[in-house]
């Protein structure tokens, strides 16, 4: 008797320790995703709260390679089970090139804006170009272009230390999607509505003429970012971006932010475009990355620590812990893109 209940207690041991370690593995047993995805993003997804959440509720694991928006969808992306462009035209384009895709969904958004120091900023507005209302910049497009047209040096507009004729610094735009975008935006300054194929033939040679004039261009939005405010004024005077970079800047760097702070203004071209971040799934294990990147606790993280308006935080009314100044409650004048099939002509116009 003694015997049979010891072989008894054992075999419950035995099936306690299995249904233990079903459930221990079932807990920690994680999928992982790869995919492309844009530089700005980079700093969410290594968001160790982001990772945790990820992890925790969704058993998510995202492991990535960066690439310009444009890039990723002409890549082979073999073995990959999403994109994650930012913006909405690549993800037409990717329709147009592979048909639709298993499921999309747009996860964040900023709008394109304008980077420079506070000396240009000054000279901007003193000339006209910019304007500053309730400690906000803005900057008009119109005025803008054609001053980068006419060949306008920056001595002309008062700043004398700055070599050269205006110009705005941005990436690549047949790889990268700020570049890409402000090249859309730039477009429909020239056609003075929307661009469509009816306008380029008159655009395009001017277009192509003011990237022309950029020389080398920068393939990835944080790259040019980031020598945006190592190389100082001389370097890049003026560059196009994303709102969020410099959030996110202030957020993860603040001592080092609060020694240029003075120095670096963001200007909001008037009209800007948003840069919608589509997620794009290319298989169903891809499509798990939707749900998760929607969660309401990673879309706060999003907002407060890395500055993407997401759909709950599109009009923030908590933008003072960024620290930094003249952040637009509203952004009011917006363009819509080119359509796709102008953007590919504009692209292959600009290789």
């Amino acid at each position: 008797m003694k015997t049979k209940l010891i072989g008894l207690g054992i075999l419950a041991a035995v099936i306690i320790a299995a249904a233990a370690y079903v459930f221990i593995s079932n807990r920690q047993a994680v999928t992982e995703i790869n995919g492309y995805v844009g530089g700005e993003k980079i700093g969410l997804l290594e968001d160790e709260e982001v990772q945790d959440i990820l992890r925790d509720r969704y058993k998510l694991v995202i492991d990535y390679a960066k690439a310009g928006s444009i890039d990723m969808i002409t890549a082979d992306a073999g073995g990959r089970d999403f994109l994650f462009p930012s913006n909405q035209t690549a993800l037409e384009l990717y329709r147009q090139y592979n048909g639709d895709p298993l499921k999309s969904e747009i996860i964040l958004n900023t709008p394109i804006v304008l980077y420079t120091r506070s000396a240009v900023a000054q000279a901007l507005t003193d000339s006209g170009i910019a304007s500053l209302n309730d400690g906000v910049y803005t900057v008009d497009m119109v005025k803008l272009t054609g001053a980068i047209e006419n060949g306008t040096a920056w001595a002309e507009i008062g700043l004398p230390q700055l070599y050269g004729s205006m110009t705005v610094g941005t990436t690549d735009p047949t790889k990268s999607n700020s570049g890409n975008m402000f090249a859309g935006l730039l477009a429909n300054t020239l056609c003075g509505g929307v661009a469509d194929e009816s306008s380029l033939d008159e655009i395009l040679p001017r277009l192509q003429n003011i990237f022309q004039k950029l020389g080398y261009m920068e393939s990835s939005s944080s790259d040019l970012f980031d020598q945006f405010l190592k190389t100082g004024m001389g370097a890049k005077p003026l560059i196009a971006g994303y709102e969020n970079q410099l959030l996110e800047f202030a957020v993860e760097n603040p001592d080092t932010w609060e020694q240029i702070k003075g120095d670096i203004v963001m200007m909001y071209p008037t009209p800007t475009v948003w840069s919608s971040h589509v997620y794009i799934a290319l298989d169903e294990m891809g499509t798990d990355g939707i749900d998760a990147l929607l969660d309401q606790d990673i879309q706060r993280i999003a907002w407060e620590k890395h500055g993407f308006r997401t759909g709950v935080y599109d009009t923030p009314t908590d933008a003072e812990h960024f620290g930094v100044s003249g952040i637009a409650d509203e952004i009011t004048q917006v363009a819509p893109m080119p359509d796709a099939s102008t953007m590919d002509r504009i692209i292959k116009a600009l290789l």
